[in-house]
């Protein structure tokens, strides 16, 4: 566990200590494994100033991403930001506990001035011109916006045969646990770039796996909202019965801390509107409860599929088990229902949500037609992998055909009392099962290689799920998520935080 020393009155950081990524930075102390209320307090007392704390990651980003390939742009104003944080501090104004702390965009994110692109050689003309609302929270709490993430383009919905971290505008993402393997879902840039220390959060988005595949293939933590919890107003959609925006950090802290930032009612975004008006404003103050003793949990082990992930579960339950929590065994139904309709459903929310975002981005072609008659004429947009995926929504049916409403009634409805039915019978708190199974290598002759994952139960119903590292597959981090009912992100953060507090394995990867 990590502690708080006092010293003659000084808060020392005992385990922000020298390690593999103090000295690339030259601040003295472990980036990587430093939280953000250790930062601040840190800049409290004059030890590290904003500027300072932004140049670093800044530097990084130089010299590391050149592997990695995470980080589209940098802002130019980064450090403008982080001195007028430290005005602030001096003035004895600051704005919370993300004031003058680096965060990375996934760049379907519309951000002020920086071009916003999903990927797409098509969006690279002329910037928004007001940022999306998360983006306008962020900023109002003084956080300091370092540059957009990489990302899988159109959130991996453009092909039937695509590779994960591949954009037409900013090229391959790299797993930096192991170079040749993939990051993993569409936000791949946002996962890779904190897992290689190039930011101290990063923001995702997530239609199904985007935010918890990345962020376990990376040995980072990612939390996927419940549907509404964050506006996705200004985001580029895929689907708004499923999109949404979560935060992506290396430990369950910084993102609680994120959240809180981001959460919120929008009046132009109707999914806010069903917020509940007791949902907490503080989800880090949840982190502090010893919630594992007494706790009820199901194992979703989806066993059989990876030996290796079968033997880190065995070993978590252990642990769960060892911490005081009940665990008993599930299996969530009617998986084979939702997938069948999962797909044919995206097609045509792809097809009705993605022009009204394209009609604010008026030099971008206008339609998912316009789209493909772009692709097949640039020289790079389909040198890796086809379009299948927008031919299909070119010619799907609309919204209003009878077909298409039962599929998507189909799939949230499925996914909802898959997950209700399940806590209700075993009278449970949350449900676990493995994020995934070790990255595959980059392939874009056989495309991506999913061999498991669990995401689909918490993206289609919009219930919330948190991901965090629980082992490793020789260098190849396995993730481990919470998932919980309608509006429960407070119970799957607080037993996130749990574990990971009971089983710290985490390791910095080593490029």
């Amino acid at each position: 566990m990590r502690r708080v020393i006092a010293v003659l009155g000084l808060a020392v950081l005992a385990s922000v200590v020298p390690g593999p990524v103090a000295s690339a930075s030259g601040l003295g102390f472990d980036l990587d494994r430093a939280t953000i209320p250790q930062l601040q307090r840190l800049m409290d007392r004059g030890a590290l100033s904003a500027v300072r704390l932004t140049q670093a990651y800044l530097d990084r980003i130089k010299t590391v991403d050149k592997k990695v390939n995470a980080v589209l742009k940098v802002d130019e104003t980064a450090i403008a930001q982080a001195k007028a944080s430290d005005q602030r501090r001096r003035s004895g104004h600051t704005r919370g506990p993300l004031d003058g702390i680096p965060v990375l965009l996934k760049d379907n994110i519309d951000t002020r001035g920086l071009a916003t692109t999903a990927g797409s050689r098509a969006l690279l003309g002329t910037p928004p011109s007001a940022d999306a609302t998360l983006v306008a929270r962020l900023r109002q709490a003084g956080a300091v916006v370092l540059g957009k993430a990489n990302l899988s383009e159109w959130a991996n919905f453009r092909s039937t045969h695509s590779t994960s971290g591949w954009s037409g505008v900013g090229g391959q993402t790299n797993n930096p646990y192991a170079l040749d393997r993939n990051p993993c879902g569409s936000s791949s840039g946002s996962g890779a770039g904190i897992a290689a220390s190039l930011a101290q959060v990063a923001i995702g988005t997530e239609t199904d796996g985007s935010i918890v595949c990345p962020a376990a293939a990376n040995g980072i933590v990612g939390h996927k909202p419940s549907l509404g919890l964050v506006s996705r107003t200004g985001v580029v959609p895929l689907s708004l019965e499923q999109d949404t925006a979560g935060p992506m950090a290396r430990n369950v802290e910084d993102v609680a801390l994120t959240l809180s930032v981001l959460q919120g009612r929008d009046r132009t975004d109707a999914a806010t509107l069903a917020y509940p008006s007791n949902q907490p404003t503080d989800y880090a103050r949840a982190l502090r409860k010893h919630v594992l003793r007494g706790a009820r949990i199901g194992v979703w082990r989806n066993a059989g599929i990876d030996k290796d992930v079968d033997r880190i579960v065995e070993r978590n339950v252990a642990l769960l088990r060892a911490q005081g929590a009940t665990v008993v065994e599930v299996e969530l139904p009617y998986q084979a229902e939702i997938a069948e309709a999962e797909y044919p459903a995206l097609l045509t929310e792809i097809a009705r949500d993605l022009p009204p975002y394209l009609r604010t981005r008026p030099q971008a072609p206008q339609s998912i037609q316009g789209l493909i008659d772009f692709n097949r004429r640039d020289p790079v947009e389909l040198s890796k992998f086809g379009q299948e995926l927008f031919e299909q929504a070119a010619t799907a049916p609309g919204p209003t055909d009878p077909t298409y409403r039962q599929q998507r009634a189909t799939t949230t409805t499925l996914a909802r009392r898959s997950i209700d039915e399940t806590l209700a019978a075993h009278h449970l708190d949350a449900i676990v099962a493995p994020t995934n199974s070790p990255a595959w290598r980059t392939d874009y002759t056989a495309g991506d290689a999913y061999i498991l994952g669990t995401s689909t139960p918490a993206a289609a119903s919009g219930y919330p799920s948190t991901t965090v590292p629980a082992g490793y597959v020789g260098t190849l981090p396995i993730g481990l998520s919470f998932i919980a009912g309608p509006w429960a992100d407070t119970t799957t953060l607080a037993l996130a935080a749990a574990f990971e507090r009971a089983n710290p394995v985490r390791r910095t990867p080593r490029l």
